[in-house]
């Protein structure tokens, strides 16, 4: 075996930069993606423009309303929210052994949209408008997420339960999870179904995901309570890859398995129900960014976790890209492309079978 200045191994040394470097590069793809988001629209921006808006230097009013009320804020909710969702599918795929498990195959996005939707429609945390562009505004956010994390927390602690009992398979919780999707929204349509016309049209609206209808001020709940969670998943990385060897070896290792496991679980539901009470349901970027990324650089957390969240930043601004320009000047929802994306994933995975 080759060994380097200090008897560091060079294969390990090549390891390691193999996947610095692919974390150098997607953090460069982001910054180049999110310079793309604010530029492109209905009305297209210059680079030097939006660089000259950014930094205050020869502004122009109508380009500076347009970057700082618009592209700014509904860029960078994609890219929290992409970084969220991707990092809580990362670590749930983890704690949970299952290569195919995400907050949306689980069924905790639908059931934080049922508790959201429940907040709004039964408890008033929502006031309804027919306008386009504001058709729910949320007047009470602690409310309405504290109903969201309710009932993705209790999902979460159902298919962590189901997890634990003897000979149980990755194929019993992703099937427990599209039953509890199943039966969430089923929930949501009877709440649309006791609706009246504006607050059903409303509620449609609303259920799609879209980073267009956060402002500033939900930016910053999302990134307050998002950002510390990611964190605490990177502090984590050794005790998941502990875990991914089994619950045996990382206790004899010095892990504390069950409150690892729980302490995930309820961090990615906390971080699932701020998302999709802002932004709708976004399906498919936790599922699909962890394994963009495990099939490049492989399974190691300390930087399949980076590694993810910067992914699941791109793929979700990529799309809301996307979305804005495929059908100008009408504007999708981001959750149908990443719905399209996913879907063939999702599948591939299922026929390809479970093996990590």
């Amino acid at each position: 075996m080759h060994f380097d200045n200090g008897g560091v191994p060079g294969e390990y040394i090549r390891y390691t930069l193999e996947k610095f470097l692919f974390i150098v590069l997607a953090l460069a793809t982001l910054i180049l993606i999110i310079t793309a988001s604010i530029s492109l629209g209905a009305v297209h921006i210059k680079f030097t423009d939006v660089f000259n808006t950014l930094l205050k230097n020869n502004v122009i009013k109508q380009f500076d309303l347009i970057i700082w009320n618009i592209r700014v804020p509904q860029t960078l909710t994609a890219v929290v929210a992409g970084a969220g969702l991707a990092g809580s599918g990362t670590v749930m795929q983890s704690v949970l052994r299952n290569p195919i498990a995400s907050p949306f195959t689980l069924g905790i996005a639908h059931a934080a949209a049922f508790g959201a939707a429940f907040s709004v429609m039964i408890l008033g945390s929502g006031v309804m408008s027919g306008t386009l562009g504001d058709a729910v505004n949320i007047s009470s956010p602690m409310l309405t997420l504290m109903s969201a994390f309710a009932f993705s927390m209790g999902t979460a602690c159902l298919i962590t339960c189901i997890a634990k009992i003897k000979n149980s398979s990755p194929e019993v919780m992703v099937l427990t999870g599209v039953a509890l999707g199943a039966l969430f929204t089923a929930g949501t349509m009877l709440l649309q179904f006791f609706a009246d016309d504006v607050q059903l049209a409303a509620m449609v609206f609303w259920t799609f995901g879209d980073t267009a209808r956060t402002d500033w001020n939900d930016l910053a709940f999302l990134s307050v309570i998002t950002i510390p969670v990611m964190i605490y998943f990177l502090a984590n990385s050794w005790n998941y890859n502990a875990m991914d060897i089994g619950d045996e070896t990382a206790k004899g290792l010095g892990v504390r398995v069950e409150m690892v496991r729980l302490s995930g679980m309820m961090a990615a539901s906390l971080v699932t129900s701020v998302i999709i009470s802002f932004a709708g349901i976004i399906g498919f970027i936790g599922l699909v960014a962890p394994h963009i990324v495990r099939r490049i650089i492989g399974d190691d957390h300390r930087f399949l976790m980076p590694a993810s969240i910067l992914t699941g930043a791109i793929v979700l601004t990529a799309s809301d890209i996307a979305a804005r320009l495929v059908l100008l000047p009408h504007v999708l929802p981001v959750s149908i492309f990443t719905s399209f994306l996913g879907a063939p994933v999702f599948i591939y995975l299922i026929i390809k079978g479970n093996k990590k």
